[in-house]
């Protein structure tokens, strides 16, 4: 919107933009107010004979009251536009006792459009029609006020009487119903709005004064009929009636200005732009009385979009230039929109011609202004903020060479997809590596191996089927999961399907192709597994077509099937499950080793992870990769859990009688959590070790939201309302980690060691990093980096508002008799706000 051109003429009739709804409407009062004038003048007047004042000086002192009454406004700004209030009522009631009737419309013609016409030409600047329509509306009203107050008595010189009261108030109501209809409707056909909202508002507003205009008419007419002189006495309360009407519709006003800019600006809390606009352009339009309101939104790249709304409530917007968010005009304001030095957008509010802005409005709009400034600039840092999380959480999942899946999301949606098969269902694993990569690499380049890479990956997609998953491992080994392996009575048909795929994968990926200007076939060694679903996770499917792939490339063959006779590893597994069973019984075997998590702030402990560790009396020290997993897809993995929560909850109880509160965590395996018993059984657990339960906080792993079984959900839901604490372990590393907290609360996310390592060199990491503390603060969480190993990593996660951290840099993880020491001398050094930073030899 620009101003207009300056070769335009001014619309000093008002026609230009009027509706012609609006046009008839006056020109049909404006018709009435002429024909009652006519009509009245031609009722003979029913004055005293002996009269001491003549005709024309009553009819003079009538319209001198109604400009007097006019120019005597008050005037004040809603949401459905400027209101005037005036001392018409007062006036209407000393003229329908001091003037015949018919006279009436024709003194108020004449003092209503004197008055209006001179506050134009000084101040408003109103159009012709504007002040016909005011003009013809208070005539009208008159008329109609003096046959309601004739019909009721004749008010004409009568003795001061309850009667002559009523007859008056009557038409005191009449004609403020009258004038309020007319405004009212003239704004709703104006703006297409309903009539109700004005009418109501300018009743309200009108209420207080009405009634003291109707008393001030009726003390007048009663001195005029005891003495004249007594009005003399009148200007100094009048002035100060005056005075309270201005107070108290400037109090209304100020309440009302400040419940709507606290609406108004609560609205613009929103996460996307058009959110914020919408919100803005809407709650102006009703904060400012205004007629239009645009905000125009610059965007990152250089292009600008209006929003834009009027009275009528429609919120339109439309891509615009930059250069046409410049020019205003007289009743506009415009502001410019920005924080620091950065430009968001500008604002412009248009009041209407007759009532320009006022410097607490100027105020206002540059208070609401730096509110939209904020909102939508934090409104486009939510925006990057999602993409830059979208971008994380799809590299976090994909390979960036070839864009498969990577090793880790390959793990996660396999072992669903396994869940998500009957547990007799066979499923093929394909593991492939390629022939001769390194010396690709070696003759023609890194940039060429790349390019293998790439084209493996994209003729592996063109034969990957609906439901299956492929995805690149790592260097130049590539796995395809096949889900839809056919069920037939023959045992042996699974395997044969899946060797069937695997040659014909090996023979498409051998037809020549061109590798950095050099032609040449590209082979590769495919291990097969075939297993049915129920019976293997996924790790163990690629151990098994790990050492089938080793059997082709010995056998100097393209596929392989996996060779259970092989494999020394399987029945490794079983011997360690049976030892397990052994080492729960002896109970000095499994130990814990606790690794406390100081808050970056203070020093303080704000916590202590349990892990477990395996005295082997034949292997020796076993960490928790070496045995967690055959436990975790055994029968003993119950009794496992409760081993391990007891040891934890025991070395918490006793902490507690040394007077330390410090919560222990316990990870606590997906599989767990498909036991409806598991929240008795640690209910029980902490009772008996009188611990509390929000002392103990089990972390589960995001593959816990993979799973659309009730059981889970049912089960975490009763562990919280026990009050025991939930973490999400090894956060950012699942493809869902985002869609994770949707589902399940938790109080903590701990950032995987991964990303923690790699936030100084790999922008990826550090930017995922960010997010999630951000998330998490966002969500009111507590934050917890693992595996920080170095001052650099610390002071960086601090920077970035990180609560808590756990890592090598501050302790290794220690035996139980060791960690109550440590827990005692951080809590007392954080009353000084004094920490070490490291504790060499704390294990």
């Amino acid at each position: 919107m620009t101003s207009e051109p300056a070769d335009r003429p001014p619309d000093r009739l008002g026609l230009r933009g009027t509706p012609t709804s609006v046009v008839l409407l006056t020109a049909a009062v404006a018709v009435t107010a002429l024909l009652a004038v006519v009509l009245g003048l031609g009722i003979p007047a029913d004055l005293p004979a002996d009269d001491p004042l003549p005709g024309p000086a009553r009819f003079g002192l009538a319209a001198l009251a109604f400009a007097v009454a006019q120019l005597a406004r008050l005037r004040f700004r809603t949401a459905a536009g400027m209101v005037s209030i005036t001392w018409g009522e007062a006036a209407l009631v000393v003229c329908l006792w001091l003037v015949p009737a018919g006279w009436l419309p024709a003194a108020a013609l004449l003092g209503a459009g004197v008055a209006w016409t001179a506050m134009s030409l000084v101040s408003d600047r109103r159009p012709v029609l504007e002040l016909v329509r005011i003009t013809a509306s208070l005539t009208a009203a008159t008329a109609l006020a003096g046959a309601v107050a004739g019909a009721l008595g004749k008010p004409l010189l009568a003795a001061p009487t309850p009667e002559l009261a009523l007859a008056l108030s009557a038409g005191a109501v009449t004609y403020l119903v009258t004038t309020g209809w007319l405004g009212a409707a003239t704004i709703a056909l104006r703006h297409g709005i309903p009539i109700g909202p004005p009418l109501l508002a300018a009743l309200r507003g009108k209420l207080l004064m009405f009634v003291g205009n109707v008393a001030v008419g009726l003390v007048v007419v009663a001195l005029l009929e005891l003495d004249p002189r007594w009005l003399l006495l009148l200007p100094p309360p009048l002035w100060l009636l005056q005075q309270t009407y201005r107070h108290r519709l400037r109090a209304d006003a100020e309440r009302r200005t400040w419940r709507a800019f606290a609406e108004a600006t609560a609205a613009l809390n929103q996460l996307d732009e058009r959110g914020v606009a919408t919100a803005a352009v809407t709650g102006a339009l009703t904060l400012f009385g205004a007629e239009l309101v645009e905000v125009d939104v610059a965007r990152g790249d250089g292009r600008w979009r209006r929003y834009r709304a009027d009275r009528g409530g429609q919120v339109r917007d439309r891509e615009v230039e930059p250069a046409a968010c410049t020019g205003t005009v007289e009743h506009e304001l415009v502001r410019r929109l920005a924080v620091g030095a950065v430009e968001v957008g500008r604002l412009r509010v248009r009041f209407a011609p007759s009532a320009p802005p006022s410097h607490r409005e100027r105020d206002g709009v540059a208070a609401f202004g730096d509110a939209l400034a904020a909102a939508l600039h934090d409104a486009a840092t939510h925006r990057e903020l999602r993409l830059v999380t979208a971008r994380s959480s799809y590299d976090a999942v994909h390979d960036q060479l070839t864009g498969l899946l990577n090793r880790a999301a390959l793990l996660t949606r396999g072992d669903q997809a396994l869940r998500q098969r009957p547990h007799d269902h066979p499923v093929a694993l394909l593991l492939l590596d390629v022939n001769q990569f390194k010396e690709v690499n070696d003759t023609l380049g890194h940039a060429a191996g790349d390019q293998l890479l790439r084209l493996t990956a994209n003729r592996l997609a063109v034969l990957t089927r609906p439901g299956d998953l492929l995805g690149r491992l790592g260097g130049d080994e590539f796995a395809l999961l096949l889900t839809s392996v056919p069920v037939v009575e023959d045992r042996t048909a699974p395997l044969a399907y899946a060797l069937r795929q695997a040659r014909e994968v090996a023979e498409r990926l051998a037809a020549p192709t061109e590798v950095a200007g050099v032609r040449m076939s590209v082979e590769v060694a495919v291990g097969v597994v075939v297993a049915d679903a129920g019976t293997a996770d996924l790790t163990e499917l690629l151990r098994r077509a790990d050492i089938a792939m080793y059997q082709a490339k010995e056998g100097g063959g393209s596929v392989a099937a996996y060779d259970s006779s092989r494999d020394a590893a399987s029945t490794d597994h079983l011997a360690l499950l049976a030892e397990l069973r052994e080492a729960l019984a002896a109970d000095d075997q499994l130990v814990l080793a606790l690794q406390p998590a100081v808050d970056l702030a203070t020093g303080a402990p704000t916590g202590v992870e349990a892990l477990i560790r395996w005295r082997h009396p034949r292997r020796g020290w076993l960490g928790p990769s070496d045995f967690i997993r055959p436990v975790e897809n055994s029968e003993q993995l119950g009794s496992f859990t409760r081993y391990v929560l007891n040891k934890a909850l025991e070395v918490a109880a006793g902490w507690a009688r040394e007077g330390l509160d410090v919560p222990i965590s316990v990870n606590l395996s997906a599989r767990s959590l498909l036991d409806p018993r598991l929240p008795a059984e640690i209910e029980e657990a902490l009772r008996r070790h009188q611990v509390p339960p929000r002392r103990l906080v089990l972390e589960i792993t995001e593959t816990v939201v993979m799973s659309e079984l009730e059981v889970i959900d049912e089960v975490l839901a009763t562990l919280r309302a026990m009050g025991v604490q939930l973490a999400v372990d090894d956060f950012g590393t699942g493809f869902s980690s985002l869609t994770f907290l949707t589902r399940i609360a938790v109080d903590e996310l701990k950032v995987d060691r991964s990303f923690v390592i790699r936030m100084a060199d790999s922008p990826e990491a550090a930017a995922i990093v960010r997010t999630t503390v951000g998330l998490a603060h966002e969500l009111g969480l507590r934050v917890v980096a693992e595996g920080v190993e170095t001052a650099e990593q610390r002071t960086a996660l601090a920077e970035l508002g990180c609560t808590a951290a756990q890592g090598y840099h501050f302790f290794k993880p220690m035996p139980a008799d060791k960690i109550g020491a440590v827990l005692g001398s951080l809590r007392d050094t954080a009353r000084d706000n004094v920490f070490p930073l490291r504790a060499d030899g704390a294990s």
